[in-house]
């Protein structure tokens, strides 16, 4: 029984890998609808809250659902910051590059599991800190300046929502005795929240609701479903998957990533990406080992 919760904890991870994957091709669509990024996440992650708040009601009654928890209130920020930073990264940079900038959360993870869940750094640790780091230099490396730097604010972008990412990953673990769906819950409201602060400061508000088309509201309707399902299924695979374990798995939502930006995209990756990025991967493939050796 064990075999098959872990299974499905394992599946579940892997279609969150390839939803997110191609995530970002809908809301690029709405932006070139001129709809900005970050209110078409407030918008979808709306909906998302909504439905989840009336669907998931006969899951929510038991009172402890809704006592004060700052574990809680963690993970809906570092979640929260995580996907919006990943859908305005996707937006506004080449993807893979973006993306491999993301990736860079093992290392991040094992920072944090050594904090948060006290896991001692063991030489397989060491390997990712190392590996992941030079991957990372390789692949940002800037001649002019002699020295590895982010080329754009979006792989800014990515290198946070990697970090973010990392450490909602360790609160969720953390928090295993809280629910899936509570937890998806405080997701959605992070993005709400976080993404209504960034409004407050735009100087130029998207006048982009005005100018979208019935299948642009169609869209936006199918990504609230789509969050709200997708979320569950995610956070279930995180509660039941060692933190260095679930990395690995979503590393599937690379190669998802490199065939839809090439496809959809026109987008290729030159040298220095891809020495970088199998850097980097590697990587992600040895912080799978961690779990086996703590």
């Amino acid at each position: 029984m064990a075999g098959r919760h872990q299974t499905v904890a394992r599946l579940s991870l892997l279609t969150g890998a390839v939803v997110w994957g191609m995530i970002w091709y809908p809301y690029r669509l709405l932006e070139q609808a001129g709809l900005s990024g970050v209110l078409a996440s407030v918008l979808s992650y709306s909906i998302a809250l909504g439905l989840g708040l009336i669907l998931l009601r006969p899951r929510l009654q038991n009172p402890g659902h809704w006592r004060f928890s700052w574990m809680l209130v963690l993970i809906g920020l570092s979640a929260g910051a995580c996907n919006l930073g990943y859908v305005l990264a996707t937006l506004h940079g080449e993807v893979m590059r973006v993306l491999l900038l993301f990736y860079l959360a093992p290392l991040w993870t094992v920072l944090w599991s050594r904090l948060l869940l006290k896991e001692r750094l063991t030489g397989v640790g060491a390997a990712v800190i190392a590996l992941s780091s030079s991957g990372a230099a390789v692949m940002l490396w800037r001649p002019e300046l002699g020295m590895p730097w982010p080329a754009s604010f979006a792989e800014w972008l990515g290198l946070a929502a990697g970090f973010m990412f990392a450490l909602s990953n360790v609160l969720v673990r953390r928090a295993a005795h809280l629910s899936v769906e509570i937890k998806s819950l405080a997701v959605f409201a992070g993005v709400m929240l976080l993404g209504l602060v960034v409004l407050l400061f735009d100087a130029t508000p998207s006048s982009g609701l005005a100018q979208l088309q019935p299948w642009h509201w169609g869209l936006l309707a199918l990504l609230g479903p789509l969050l709200l399902v997708i979320n569950l299924v995610v956070q279930h695979g995180l509660t039941h998957t060692p933190a260095n374990q679930a990395i690995v798995i979503f590393l599937f939502e690379l190669v998802v990533a490199a065939f839809a930006s090439w496809l959809l995209a026109s987008e290729l990756m030159g040298l220095q990406e891809w020495i970088g990025g199998a850097m980097i991967v590697a990587a992600s493939l040895f912080s799978g080992k961690i779990a086996e050796t703590v």
